[in-house]
């Protein structure tokens, strides 16, 4: 009789045993004698087995759960819920705006920037390479192309972990002209999949424990503080100083290094920013000594974040790899331990080719076992994306005059970072004419980040709903201007600020003026709506 509820299967049973059998189940012998033995079941009822609950919250990582990202945390998600909204009615959806301003993250494609010409004409001819003798493109395109594809061949194969060694060489030689003749060895680049890829494997081999500390800028970039929480280690803040142009404070910074309220952490790297993100801010070389003073006393990494370096509008760039260089040569005892982890990224720049996930990091100073550790880590990822390695390369390595493709290259490149300029001028002056708004001017970046001196003597029915709401000032003001123009920006407490301060970040890329324009009208309706009539 055939059974109506049953099912035959065969169970597998994992064993560990000094020596494998000779038995013809027997298929697999590792290091540890596992080996798998077969046998048959018969006439298990499913009605017997009850099915197994989901997992949960708090079945998972809580490190994962713990970690927050602003910049695409609850503000956006509720302009994508919104956009949807649009996408889905066009015509009914009762909104006061037809669609959202992403100014939360800087995307500059997303944004309407154009890519440049030269890169798409070489990276077409990288992924296809047949075209080649079909396109009229230049025919310094068509070297690049042929020389990449000579070295690295097809980019849909695996590199070698640390990144091609042709490009890495290029990246090498960019480095060592951009810092004035210092020398930078191609085994010291890592090819990364954008700079975060980096600031997660450094990050992950300096926590050691959960006693392990990091010093960064506040504010900072969100990726920070989520990749320390990932790690189960310990952000300890530095604040910039706002009243001068968010510059770094050495003395506080040695302060929280000998703090005895910090004498449990063991801290490993001192994070620079620079140009800041998301301040606009640009480091003197006078800072970058000093930040690099504390490094070689106390025995801390560097991280320097530089991915801004080609977004400059007023000063100076200077790297930390070229002024530790230069202390290296004047007191060379002094700093020969300085350990030094540069990045850059093709997500910035006048490139802004996000989601290209181009990036490097250069290492000054390690020992070669900590490099060794890195180079496992990427390995175990097997290596960054390809075409991000050479979008890298065409980015430091761009035409150069008497090349075919320069002409184009450089009137691109050039309005690009004339337009971004402008844009940061218009955003700032809007900002310095709204009522209770101070705002740094930006030397650099992609950001603004205005304060909001909503005092609650002046605010008391904002601070009223903000404690009813358990929402800061700064969330109210970012949903507020989400729910009534469209626009996204992300509250200054993703960030990090002083205490009892608010801000916002938010980027100047979105085109035109009318946005701004909306802006400025939604916050006169904002300081009616809350701010106190004196009597």
């Amino acid at each position: 009789m055939k059974p109506s509820t049953s099912v035959f299967f065969t169970s597998i049973t994992l064993t560990q045993t000094p020596s494998p059998p000779s038995s013809p189940t027997s298929s697999f012998k590792g290091g540890n004698n596992y080996f798998f033995s077969t046998s048959t079941t018969t006439h298990w009822d499913k009605s017997h087995f009850t099915p197994a609950d989901p997992l949960t919250i708090k079945d998972i990582n809580q490190q994962t759960v713990q970690a927050n990202y602003a910049v695409r945390g609850k503000i956006p998600i509720i302009a994508d819920e919104l956009r949807d909204l649009i996408t889905k009615n066009p015509v009914s959806h009762g909104l006061p705006f037809n669609k959202i301003i992403n100014a939360n993250i800087g995307n500059p494609q997303q944004l309407d920037q154009k890519p440049l010409t030269w890169y798409r004409q070489v990276l077409s001819i990288l992924q296809y390479p047949s075209i080649i003798n079909q396109v009229n493109f230049p025919q310094d395109v068509k070297d690049r192309a042929i020389k990449l594809l000579n070295n690295i061949g097809s980019i849909g194969a695996y590199s070698h972990s640390q990144g091609a060694p042709l490009i890495r060489e290029s990246i090498s030689n960019f480095i060592t002209k951009r810092d004035n003749g210092h020398l930078s060895d191609p085994h010291n680049i890592f090819l990364t999949s954008g700079a975060s890829a980096a600031v997660s494997y450094l990050l992950q081999i300096l926590s050691s424990d959960q006693n392990s500390g990091f010093l960064i800028p506040i504010p900072q970039y969100p990726l920070y503080t989520a990749t320390i929480a990932l790690n189960n280690s310990i952000p300890v803040g530095y604040y910039l100083d706002e009243a001068n142009n968010w510059t770094t404070n050495p003395k506080e910074i040695r302060n929280l290094l000998t703090s005895s309220e910090n004498s449990h952490i063991k801290f490993k790297a001192l994070v620079i920013i620079n140009p800041g993100n998301p301040t606009g801010s640009i480091l003197s070389k006078q800072d970058i000594v000093e930040l690099i003073d504390i490094a070689a006393e106390y025995g801390i990494v560097l991280i320097a974040d530089e991915v801004y370096q080609e977004n400059v509008f007023e000063g100076q760039f200077i790297s930390v790899k070229q002024v530790l260089s230069e202390l290296l040569i004047t007191n060379h005892d002094q700093y020969k331990n300085v350990q030094l982890a540069s990045l850059h990224s093709t997500s910035k720049g006048v490139s802004g080719e996000c989601g290209q996930r181009g990036g490097y990091m250069e290492l000054v100073g390690f020992q070669n076992e900590v490099k060794d550790i890195l180079f496992k880590l990427a390995s175990i990822n097997l290596c960054s994306v390809v075409t991000g390695q050479a979008l890298m390369e065409l980015m430091i390595n761009p035409p150069r005059e008497g090349d075919e493709s320069y002409p184009l290259y450089q009137a691109e490149t050039t309005a690009i970072h004339k337009d971004l300029k402008e844009r940061s001028n218009v955003l700032y002056k809007a900002f310095v004419q709204m009522e209770d708004i101070t705002c740094n001017k930006p030397m650099g970046a992609m950001y603004l980040f205005p304060r909001l001196n909503f005092s609650e003597v002046d605010y008391h029915l904002l601070h009223s709903r903000a404690k009813q709401s358990k929402l800061s000032i700064d969330d109210i003001y970012c949903i507020e201007l989400l729910e009534n123009t469209g626009i996204c920006c992300i509250p200054g407490n993703g960030f990090g600020q002083v205490p009892d301060t608010y801000h916002l970040r938010t980027t100047f890329l979105p085109p035109g003026h009318e946005w701004i324009n909306s802006w400025t009208q939604f916050h006169e309706k904002f300081i009616k709506k809350y701010k106190s009539v004196p009597q």
